[in-house]
């Protein structure tokens, strides 16, 4: 089944005002999530749509908070996301923080105290949309073990990175410290499909394949193994100092996922090179990399971000997929 991004942005809307969003805000935040879905990125859309509604019913996210700048210096600003709503507040940190690049060369905007981001690659792509570099990060509860351990101690803090081409195709890299983010889990356990490779632990202890085994568990593995460990650790530890703001641990003793802790990098190429020199160097690389040697005849290799942009593409025009149970279950709230 697939719907088209303007019934799916129209019925996000409808559900959001009638929870407290204002207009303006309520079509923002509909047209994030739509965006995420039309992205390819579906558990970060439209399945994860229902469990947002549900936090907004207990409280937990405020729909009129909007963040404020708490104190600056130069190019680098300390937020309070006052528990708004995450994507929105989340863009309006990343927009900040190119306004600083404008200015400085470098923007740095650290964000405490919001919710989640939903997709983080959103604002890799609001960077290079407006012709900047981007790097954001954000931690999340314990979901993760560290190396050597069992019991979830770590994030699976998504790390993003944008470079920027003017005709729009980014090279956006947005990757979770795990493996499979859960939402990506999640995804293939709907459509039943495995993981392409292992992703976690079953109930065993032996590496899996199965989405459903690791979900049970919650033993995901880090990617690159004790790398993707230290590196989580890492983001954490900087996100934290810069923001003043909840830790993967303190996350872990809140309940549900929230208040969480947000990094906005934007870096201006343009204070050093023209449009058409950052271009040509952009399309050089990746078109070096275009021409590497398939490791599976017929196969071919993709730059980052390629295959979010035949996403938007194909979705635009023929429909968003859509589970239908969950398509469902939004239409009837």
């Amino acid at each position: 089944m697939r719907v088209m991004y303007e019934d799916m942005v129209k019925q996000f809307e409808r559900i959001l005002t009638k929870h407290g969003f204002d207009p303006e805000s309520a079509a923002d935040a509909a047209s994030i999530f739509a965006g995420n879905s039309m992205a390819g990125v579906y558990s970060h859309g439209l399945n994860r749509f229902p469990r947002v509604v549900s936090y907004l019913e207990k409280g937990e996210i405020a729909p009129d908070a909007a963040p404020t700048c708490e104190m600056g210096m130069g190019a680098i600003e300390r937020w309070d996301g006052h528990r708004g709503f995450g994507p929105l507040n989340a863009r309006r940190a990343m927009d900040r923080a190119c306004d600083l690049a404008e200015e400085y060369g470098v923007g740095v905007v650290a964000l405490g105290n919001n919710n989640h981001w939903m997709r983080g690659g959103s604002y890799g792509w609001q960077a290079a949309d407006r012709g900047f570099i981007g790097i954001c990060w954000s931690n999340t509860c314990p979901n993760m073990p560290a190396w050597g351990g069992k019991d979830k101690k770590i994030g699976n803090n998504p790390f993003v990175m944008a470079i920027p081409r003017s005709s729009g195709d980014h090279v956006v890299i947005d990757c979770a410290m795990s493996q499979f983010s859960y939402g990506k889990m999640e995804d293939c356990r709907l459509k039943g499909q495995k993981l392409s490779v292992p992703g976690g632990y079953d109930s065993e202890g032996r590496l899996s394949t199965d989405p459903a085994e690791i979900e049970k568990t919650q033993r995901v593995l880090p990617m690159g193994y004790w790398k993707g460990s230290g590196i989580s650790i890492a983001l954490d530890l900087i996100a934290t100092v810069l923001a003043g703001g909840n830790s993967v641990s303190r996350i872990g003793t809140l309940g549900d996922e929230v208040g969480l802790t947000q990094i906005m990098i934007a870096i201006a190429p343009g204070k050093f090179n023209s449009v058409e020199l950052t271009d040509s160097v952009v399309n050089e690389i990746v078109a070096d990399i275009k021409t590497s040697v398939p490791a599976q005849e017929g196969g071919q290799v993709y730059y980052p971000g390629e295959r979010a942009l035949k996403s938007i593409q194909e979705n635009r025009r023929l429909g968003i997929p859509v589970v239908e149970e969950i398509w469902n279950a939004v239409l009837a709230m």
